[in-house]
């Protein structure tokens, strides 16, 4: 269940779960909304902003790994497990901008 301010992707259907951010001056974090077991990876605004910058020119994230499983899954920061599905919406939020204000907290 999500407590606080928590933004999805406007790619991410209504009601529907996805890949969630929230943020303060300190600290950003995301999460897999239908993740049972309440994973969140927190990291700081900085290395969230290298993550975004590489989602949108394709660089690697020096701060924040992404990797594929070969069962399909997606593993954010070794912390947050979130479909394919799921994470193209993410990405395509990132691309637009959607998420760019938690990188200059």
């Amino acid at each position: 269940m999500l407590v606080g301010n928590w933004q999805k992707s406007s790619y991410c259907g209504e009601g529907e779960s996805c890949v969630h951010v929230s943020g303060t001056v300190n600290a950003v974090s995301l999460m897999e909304s239908s993740d049972p077991d309440g994973s969140i990876l927190h990291t700081t605004p900085a290395a969230f902003a290298t993550l975004t910058h590489a989602l949108k020119t394709g660089a690697p994230s020096p701060h924040i790994t992404v990797a594929h499983t070969p069962d399909g899954q997606i593993r954010i920061g070794g912390v947050v497990t979130t479909t394919g599905p799921k994470w193209e919406a993410f990405v395509r939020g990132v691309q637009a901008g959607e998420f760019d204000h938690f990188g200059r907290l």
